[in-house]
């Protein structure tokens, strides 16, 4: 064909809509006759509410109803399990629901005519509270004696426990020349989207209930909606206006019950939008993770043992903490062949805001982790860290510590060696001595690497459809396609087009694309895993090939819909983690130049280069936006956001004290280097990749910070407070 889209940079479909503000967002929304909600929320981190007096609201003007815990039909959701209440309160039918376990867990809901009007009634609710004591460290969460905030849910506040038995980790201690033990702290993190939840609820033409609003999976919201509120998942319609950011954030839901519920009784839309705060604390967060790290290696610099322990705080309620932790477990010895591994991560239930999905999913932690122990034996050993990196690479058809062969192809030392070459990396020297300086700052670099898996894991079936129709008389006309994948900011919607023009062999112009509405398209899967561009796009290509061979033999108009159905996976033993927990892989390797301000304790990032594979690019511009966006991101995670809490309660509340770096703030060069080794069961070879150049940066500063200053900071955010104390600087 004559029209190549694939691999070609257009311009994206979706950028004149939302540079000139013309594109509506859930915030944006309007309906004639339309109610305003407001929510109250919690406000304390673990309580049993007693009573909700819900009169002086109810006469309130303007107040067209007040919900409250006992007016939810089945009160209970949860993307994973169903262990949060829609409101918490007295008199719901499920036990347990009366007890609030975090700041943010919802009480009640009023309804009115007006914003202002909801606002000042939402106020005259008074609630009385049994405060319980907070259980807000997941260590002590852990031990038997403490309080069990789901007695429902067994009798341990442990709501994960992953293992990997691999090999004889005792006996790989013994071979060992060389062991490094470390303990590290991640932190939490905000997902900060620029459009803070928001949405509109109505009953169509239909009758059904309509929830206009952001999330990453249309097919599960609308499950989850229809089951709480206790009718048929027909009767409910999901349908996502243009997203203002997601990064894993909005996987759980925040306002979609509430909204269907009130717009179902009182047969009127109904509009709400959050506070930035309101978001702040109620929407779940990256995970804390603690991990302690024993590694042994050969003094001719081959792994041969690694012994890890993870603890994740789950928060209140479990969202994603099982697969989170799951891949945390995955990932925790890196991309590296390891004979002996012994791993457990733990994800405990506590009183803080619940862990949740977040770019890179449990992946950034473990790595965190995981690249510090590389970078600390490399030295140990005197070698080069990226040389050690490449005698112990993954390759294909090695064993992972799952004890199943890698998915080929494996890329790793490809990356290693692709940021290597584009940095210009001088090998290390770790026996030079620092030269006495003049200047307060000091320069160093520093290296990492990691890898993700593509598509969803552990047995899932995985799978994702679209449909594709071609229109015209003589000659085509028209390409029309439709998915319901989430366009969450990151190009999805230009990709899918380029890969339908691409198989029909028409300009891009000619693809009309229909998103993200549950009534008129199957199920897509989620905006997450990095597994968009490979599942939809296989989805979207089997589509368009069905539609073209009716073209070809005369069928106007001509119409197809297509399920792709990813390679199998099998869940992990629950004694030794045995198992092919994904499909496919994806690889990066990074390299980082920082300065420190031995004065001051600023760390200041002159450069990342980032090679990530990419089997295919699709957009290369795409690609490189996707790089720099999560370099800059993950950049913010490992040196600037400080997320702070006090007894539960979130103190960095608002975008004035949970300070997000600026232009001023961000690295000053971003290297993008894109690998590509296609995946052979990838649409054009193409790998999922939205996730990928996160996973290194914070190890890759550490280890630049070590470089420049001789000093290990096993903890992050690297504020100046915290490398001032490293350096001996203050107390």
């Amino acid at each position: 064909m004559s029209n190549h889209s694939v691999g070609s940079s257009p311009t994206r479909i979706d950028a004149r809509g939302k540079v000139t503000g013309e594109t509506q967002y859930p915030g944006d929304l309007h309906k004639q006759n339309m109610l305003h909600m407001k929510i109250l929320m919690a406000e304390r981190p673990h309580a049993r509410v007693l009573n909700i007096h819900i009169e002086k609201a109810l006469a309130s003007p303007g107040v067209a109803a007040v919900y409250t815990a006992k007016d939810i039909p089945v009160n209970e959701y949860g993307l994973q399990i169903p262990d949060q209440p829609v409101l918490c309160g007295p008199g719901a039918s499920k036990p347990y629901t009366d007890i609030v376990r975090f700041v943010g867990d919802q009480i009640a809901v009023v309804v009115a005519e007006t914003e202002a009007q909801a606002a000042a009634a939402i106020k005259l609710i008074e609630v009385d509270y049994e405060d319980l004591p907070p259980l807000l460290d997941p260590v002590l969460a852990m031990q038997p004696e403490a309080a069990i905030l789901h007695p429902d849910r067994g009798e341990s506040n442990v709501c994960v426990h992953y293992k990997i038995r691999k090999g004889d980790v005792d006996a790989g201690f013994a071979q060992a020349d060389v062991i490094v033990e470390g303990e590290y702290q991640t932190p939490v993190q905000e997902h900060a989207y620029l459009q803070p939840e928001a949405g509109l609820a109505y009953l169509d033409e239909e009758g059904r209930i309509v929830v206009e609003s952001a999330g990453q999976w249309t097919h599960a919201d609308r499950e989850t909606v229809a089951h709480s509120l206790g009718i048929p998942n027909e009767q409910v319609r999901i349908i996502y206006p243009a997203i203002g950011g997601a990064f894993g954030g909005r996987e759980d839901l925040s306002v979609q019950v509430v909204l269907a519920l009130a717009a179902m009784n009182l047969k009127r839309p109904v509009k709400i939008v959050w506070s930035r705060r309101e978001s702040i604390i109620g929407h779940g967060k990256r995970h804390a993770v603690l991990l302690r790290a024993k590694w042994g290696a050969t003094k001719d610099g081959k792994l041969v043992a690694v012994q890890n322990e993870l603890i994740g705080d789950g928060g209140a309620y479990m969202y994603t903490t099982n697969k989170v932790l799951g891949n945390a477990t995955i990932t925790s010895s890196g991309p590296y062949n390891v004979p002996n591994v012994k791993t457990d991560v733990y994800g405990v239930y506590t009183n803080n805001v619940p862990g949740a999905a977040f770019r890179g999913f449990g992946a950034p932690q473990a790595l965190f982790m995981a690249e510090s122990q590389m970078n600390k034996l490399a030295e140990k050993l005197g070698m080069d860290p990226v040389e050690f990196r490449l005698k112990n690479a993954l390759k294909t058809g090695d064993t992972m510590s799952v004890g199943t062969p890698t998915p080929n192809p494996v890329s790793i030392t490809e990356c290693i060696e692709a940021a290597r070459d584009s940095f210009k990396w001088k090998k290390m020297n770790w026996k030079k001595k620092p030269v006495a300086k003049k200047s307060a700052i000091v320069r160093g670099r520093g290296f990492a690497a990691g890898f993700k898996n593509v598509g969803f894991s552990f047995g899932y079936k995985e799978n994702c459809w679209a449909k594709v129709e071609i229109h015209g008389n003589g000659k085509i006309e028209r390409v029309v396609l439709h998915h319901a994948g989430a366009e969450v900011g990151q190009g999805f919607q230009t990709v899918m087009s380029q890969m339908a023009a691409e198989v029909v062999g028409v300009p891009l112009e000619m693809v009309e694309m229909h998103t993200s509405d549950t009534a008129t398209q199957g199920n897509p899967g989620s905006a997450s895993a990095s597994r968009l561009t490979f599942m939809a796009g296989n989805s979207v290509k089997g589509a368009a090939e069905a539609a073209l061979a009716k073209w070809n033999s005369e069928e106007r108009p001509a119409i197809a819909e297509f399920s792709y159905f990813a390679p199998p996976t099998t869940p992990m033993n629950h004694d030794t983690g045995y198992s092919m927990p994904n499909f496919q892989y994806a690889y990066v390797a990074q390299a980082a130049e920082v300065e420190v301000d031995t004065e001051t304790g600023h760390v200041h990032v002159k450069r990342i280069v980032s090679a990530d594979d990419v089997g295919k690019a699709i957009n290369p511009d795409l690609v490189a936006a996707q790089i720099e966006g999560a370099v800059v991101q993950a950049h913010g995670y490992a040196v600037l956001e400080e997320y702070k809490t006090k007894d539960g309660r979130v103190l960095t509340d608002q975008f004035s004290t949970y300070l997000l770096p600026t232009i001023l703030d961000i690295p000053e060069k971003v290297e993008s280097v894109i690998v590509e080794v296609p995946d052979p069961n990838g649409p054009w070879g193409a790998r999922g990749m939205g996730e990928l150049p996160y996973l290194p940066v914070a190890p890759a500063i550490a280890a630049a910070i070590y470089d420049a200053t001789g000093v290990w900071i096993d903890e992050f955010p690297f504020t100046p407070e915290r490398v001032l104390k490293a350096l001996g600087k203050i107390k």
